[in-house]
């Protein structure tokens, strides 16, 4: 999942000739919805919008107030191109999510946006509908947010998992196995010998 978040001093949508929707202070969020993302970018997404400090404080210190401090306001528009690729020079969006899938997802996004924040301050356009995006943006400001990606191809899951699990085995061994083997023989011709590997808790992992 894809954000492009712009901090605004106002933005309004239009759809023909009809404002649909306006804010005042706060941020312009474009979001494009992969064919991949599930539950977990949704919340990764939703939480970087609300909680990005690009705000000032009372005092004037910049990068310190999100708009949830701020109680600014929110304006989401779906854009499925964020999720383009180019083949040459013609753009590509087969790996934006089909419109029947993406819409009541994206409507799943906004009423997080409303349960986590005040549901009066965000606000959105017209899914699907040709729109005209209307942005003053104050700075300019814009922060590009993409949601950690994780592999969706079980062969591509099961490579990573082999070599999650060899970094684990590195982690744990200390010595490599021929390392251990020389420590093994050294520690059967002197019984005073250590290889090493035994009490070693440089290898443990931090919780």
């Amino acid at each position: 999942m894809r954000a492009i978040v712009q901090r605004v001093t106002k933005a309004n949508v239009t759809v023909g000739e009809e404002q649909v929707c306006s804010i005042g202070r706060g941020l312009c969020v474009l979001l494009g919805i992969s064919v991949n993302d599930t539950q977990r970018d949704a919340d990764y997404i939703v939480r970087k919008i609300l909680n990005l400090r690009l705000f000032e404080d009372e005092n004037g210190k910049a990068w310190s107030k999100s708009v949830m401090e701020r109680d600014f306001e929110v304006l989401c528009v779906s854009q499925f191109t964020l999720q383009c690729i180019l083949k040459g020079n013609k753009p590509d969006f087969h790996l934006a999510m089909p419109a029947e899938l993406a819409q009541p997802f994206y409507d799943s996004i906004l009423e997080n946006m409303r349960s986590s924040y005040k549901p009066e301050c965000i606000k959105d356009g017209k899914f699907g509908a040709y729109m005209q995006v209307h942005i003053q943006n104050d700075g300019p400001v814009t922060i590009e947010l993409t949601s950690p990606a994780g592999p969706t191809d079980p062969k591509q899951l099961t490579k990573q998992e082999k070599q999650q699990q060899r970094k684990e085995k590195t982690r744990t061994k200390g010595p490599s196995e021929s390392g251990r083997d020389k420590g093994t023989l050294r520690s059967r011709q002197d019984p005073n010998a250590s290889s090493g590997a035994e009490g070693d808790v440089s290898s443990e992992r931090e919780p």
